[in-house]
């Protein structure tokens, strides 16, 4: 398989802070952001400065070092350090409710905490490490799940994606656009059609942004145009990411999912989730139990800061919606594609991990 490597670094631990690409700045704009307080990650992830499930899981972890070193300079008792450091962990994880993402790398932060053999010293060095060693540990995941979804597109295919899940979503390489990397590398016919991802446009200002940087010929579409396409025949696949995914394979991703895996289903058209282990909570049984965020509905109402929409309307705006198992063709991890049943295939992958 040949190697594609991507020209984005989303997020990077540098000495004591951790540098984040503005993604609020796009598409006029390609800024870096120092971020030197836990408040300030806090929020970067609520405002969307950081933003795709796995790249909100290292910045969590990321916060976590940042609130450590904070405490580490209060003159506190370790037990002190300790009950208001994993205070703070669980508000950083606060910051964003539906990308399981966040709460896997917290936990994986709180276990160094809660470590009795550590002093305050050697738990603010090993919340550095192992922030790091996420960071690292996520390109080489979506590395892996890029090589296994390649594997399924088809020569020439034109992939049609939602959203953003690419470099920019996660470390720097992706995992639905990890598989466009990884297949384009082989196949250079391969080409994109990006929705455009109302109502923040993450499709628009992100997708389209990061792979014309790579060179991968991308068509950016409205929401509303995917079926139109499908129908003509110039959809080939469709490849999206995941926040959140039970363990029955019901997958939440950025609201629309939903509807493109229906088009998607209707015209007979394979429909893959690509995301890593990580995404997976094996703790619910199903979508129902995935809490959707609800986001500002000034989202909706204006565009570009000027207001699109009649006063005095009712907005709802949730930011995600819930794509069930019997639409999905396969889930694409670090460990293979996983295939109906689900709840057979997931726990059989973490078995195996």
């Amino acid at each position: 398989m040949t190697k594609f490597e991507s020209k984005i670094k989303t997020i990077e631990w540098i000495d004591n802070y951790s540098k984040l690409v503005d993604q609020t700045k796009f598409p006029h704009k390609y800024e870096y952001v120092k971020i030197t307080t836990g408040d300030e990650m806090f929020d970067a992830i609520k405002t969307m400065i950081v933003r795709g499930a796995p790249a909100i899981g290292i910045a969590g972890a990321h916060g976590i070092v940042l609130y450590a070193q904070e405490l580490q300079n209060q003159n506190l008792s370790k037990q002190e350090f300790v009950n208001e450091l994993l205070k703070k962990s669980d508000y950083i994880e606060s910051a964003r409710p539906t990308a399981v993402n966040l709460h896997w790398a917290v936990e994986k932060q709180k276990s160094i905490i809660k470590n009795p053999n550590l002093d305050i010293e050697q738990i603010v060095e090993q919340l550095r490490i192992n922030g790091k060693k996420l960071e690292l540990e996520d390109i080489e995941i979506n590395k892996r799940i890029g090589d296994y979804g390649a594997m399924v597109v088809p020569k020439g295919a034109t992939i049609l994606t939602h959203c953003n899940a690419g470099a920019l979503a996660t470390v720097g390489y992706g995992t639905a656009l990890g598989v466009v990397r990884s297949a384009f590398a082989n196949d250079p016919t391969i080409q994109v059609f990006a929705d455009e991802t109302r109502p923040r446009q993450q499709g628009a200002r992100i997708t389209t942004l990061e792979l014309t940087m790579d060179g991968i010929p991308t068509t950016l579409i409205t929401d509303g145009m995917c079926s139109y396409f499908m129908k003509k025949g110039m959809i080939d696949m469709v490849v999206v990411g995941a926040d959140r995914i039970a363990s029955n394979g019901d997958a939440a991703n950025k609201i629309g999912t939903y509807t493109v895996a229906i088009a998607a289903k209707y015209h007979n058209i394979p429909f893959y989730v690509a995301a890593p282990l990580s995404t997976i909570d094996t703790n619910i049984k199903s979508g129902d139990e995935i809490i959707i965020e609800e986001r500002s509905h000034d989202e909706v109402t204006t565009i570009n800061g000027e207001r699109i929409c009649a006063e005095g309307v009712n907005i709802i705006n949730p930011g995600f919606d819930v794509t069930p198992n019997e639409l999905i063709t396969g889930i694409i991890t670090e460990v293979g594609i996983l295939k109906p049943d689900y709840k057979t295939s997931i726990a059989k992958a973490f078995e195996n991990k």
